[in-house]
């Protein structure tokens, strides 16, 4: 399989083999593993390293998959990891939900370590973002029609100032 750098990136010099760069490594090394990593959680006990590496593989390189099971009995623990090559295709991992894996629907996670999992909010997903300083004639669809080039927007709610009935701020 050839591997390409990502775009933005120059080509490697095909001529000289002596040093490889990152992208022929398989990954960006200024992109920390724990950024390119997934846990899979509601894996089925069937779920093998190679069917869960084949449905997650669709959306990008990956350059670990397992899932772990229980050392005594080798039964599967009922979830895994997968690492990407790069933060990109996580992002796009987590757009594609939701995953089906061997006859189960699987929720991936982005991935916290460990002295972070125990902060507070270490574990939400954010589902609301707040947008400050909208120009007052901007369109609703004007807003979503850009948002939804980040993910998918459920609702928008403009603000108004109650006395003036302005338009303020937005949640989407």
């Amino acid at each position: 399989m050839e591997v390409k750098p990502p775009p933005g990136h120059p080509q490697p010099n095909s001529g000289c083999r002596r040093h490889r760069c990152w992208w022929e490594e398989g990954h960006d090394p200024k992109e920390p593993e724990q950024l390119r990593k997934l846990f899979i959680g509601g894996l089925s006990f069937e779920t093998t390293d190679d069917s869960l590496r084949e449905h997650f593989e669709k959306c990008g390189t990956l350059t670990d998959c397992v899932v772990m099971r229980d050392p005594q009995t080798k039964r599967s623990r009922g979830f895994g990891f997968v690492t990407y090559s790069f933060v990109e295709e996580v992002d796009a991992a987590m757009c594609a939900r939701p995953h089906e894996a061997d006859g189960r629907v699987v929720e991936p996670k982005r991935t916290v370590s460990r002295e972070d999992s125990v902060k507070p909010g270490a574990h939400l997903t954010v589902k609301k973002i707040f947008v400050g300083g909208i120009k007052e004639d901007t369109e609703e669809y004007n807003l979503r029609d850009y948002c939804e080039k980040y993910g998918k927007i459920e609702t928008i709610e403009v603000m108004e100032d109650r006395q003036s009935g302005k338009r303020e701020d937005l949640l989407l």
